[in-house]
């Protein structure tokens, strides 16, 4: 990989990073909003601390490990990849309330237009600011978008001490099950 310096890091804030997305996904991941790194790449979880193309290996739903810059190949497996929020940052606790409910209302109309089987919010947090729904637990949730059902995923970041990355993969395993089935 190559390395950034902090200068191309702080002009990543004005960048836009392309969602990985098809009609009939079985499973839309969205993240929160891209990182800094992820808009200096264009690679989405591109950060090295994020875990989340571990656990996605991990849980079944990647044959192999996959690098973030491999993530148009996701496309093959029926998952794709967004964020409730396009605008890059640092950490997301810098994102207002109103861009986690304008993100939701744009989020809605994607799902909406794409028809996945499952819209996985990878970020229970997120899943409650941007829906306003604040008892959302990690699962299944009872909202449905369209024809697609949603489940709350735990947060991959580094800084998410509270699941370990085998604790996360059997949570996505739970839900690529749930996608398998039909």
């Amino acid at each position: 990989m190559t390395r950034l310096t902090p200068a191309d890091l702080e002009a990543a804030r004005d960048r836009l990073v392309p969602d990985v997305v098809a009609d009939g996904l079985s499973v839309l991941f969205c993240g929160i909003n891209p990182g800094l790194m992820t808009a200096a790449t264009g690679h989405h979880f591109a950060r090295p601390g994020n875990r989340f193309w571990p656990v996605l290996h991990l849980s079944g739903f990647t044959p192999r490990l996959m690098k973030p810059s491999e993530q148009d190949e996701l496309l093959s497996f029926g998952l794709g990849i967004t964020n409730v929020v396009a605008r890059a940052t640092a950490r997301a606790d810098e994102l207002s309330a109103e861009e986690y409910r304008e993100g939701g209302r744009l989020l809605a109309e994607k799902v909406e237009r794409l028809r996945p089987r499952w819209l996985a919010v990878v970020g229970v947090t997120a899943y409650r600011a941007a829906f306003d729904d604040r008892k959302a637990r990690v699962g299944p949730q009872e909202r449905t978008i369209g024809s697609s059902r949603v489940w709350a995923l735990p947060n991959p970041s580094g800084l998410n001490a509270h699941w370990t990355a085998a604790t996360m993969a059997e949570e996505f395993g739970r839900l690529r099950t749930a996608a398998q089935t039909p």
